[in-house]
């Protein structure tokens, strides 16, 4: 519960039985369905009250929302459900079913080539979907959109600018790490995408797949680099 962590008293994150219980709400919407405050009281051995401040947290942060239901001549009672921003709060395993694809085209001979085709096929959607956001664009606001593209992705980027308006640009997480160390073509594609989009030279000088503690990438300056992409 990252962000309902920020949140609680005086900016004090909570002490571990309130995240423990938060998480526990959590389980109980995803296993149990749509929940009143009541009904999550009762199963958790609590006051609504109490249940009532973790659920304005979850709320807060996203993970679930409020609805009414009418139940028979009554007033609408309020019911909790879990959104889709909660899926990130379960246990995922993408990275695994990706690599079992790729491993079992890759050890056929006739299917070997097909994995290096996947990843181009990436690249070019990955350009496709960002080259407008450059066109037009000198090199620096080129480089700081990419950043921005790379940052939404979970790359978590930080830009060094050097002499003569040449860059740096650092990634500390990569996503993909866990299918990028047996497959270097995703690395090999996101130089290739770089250059592309920035239309500049780009050497990459550390990798994360390859042991590094980051993802370097040198950008050549204004001057060395075609024109802003029309």
């Amino acid at each position: 519960m990252k962000r309902s962590d920020r949140q609680s008293g005086a900016g004090h994150p909570p002490q571990q039985d309130e995240r423990s219980t938060r998480q526990t709400v959590v389980r109980l919407l995803k296993t149990k369905g749509t929940q009143s405050a009541g009904e999550l009281a009762s199963q958790l051995g609590l006051t609504e009250m109490a249940i009532r401040r973790h659920l304005y947290a979850l709320e807060s942060d996203g993970f679930i929302q409020q609805t009414s239901v009418k139940r028979g001549a009554g007033r609408p009672k309020h019911m909790y459900t879990l959104t889709a921003e909660s899926e990130e709060l379960f246990p995922k395993n993408y990275h695994g079913l990706t690599l079992d694809i790729l491993d079992d085209l890759a050890k056929d001979e006739a299917t070997a080539p097909i994995v290096d085709q996947l990843f181009q096929s990436r690249k070019r959607k990955l350009l496709e979907r960002y080259a407008p956001r450059m066109a037009g664009k000198a090199l620096h606001d080129r480089v700081e959109e990419l950043a921005a593209i790379q940052n939404a992705g979970g790359y978590m980027v930080e830009i060094e600018q050097g002499e003569a308006g040449s860059y740096q640009l650092h990634e500390f997480n990569c996503p993909i790490a866990q299918v990028a160390k047996p497959y270097q073509q995703a690395c090999t594609c996101e130089l290739q995408l770089f250059e592309e989009l920035l239309q500049a030279r780009v050497e990459r000088t550390e990798c994360l797949a390859k042991g590094g503690a980051k993802c370097t990438y040198a950008i050549a300056n204004a001057a060395e680099a075609p024109d802003a992409i029309k």
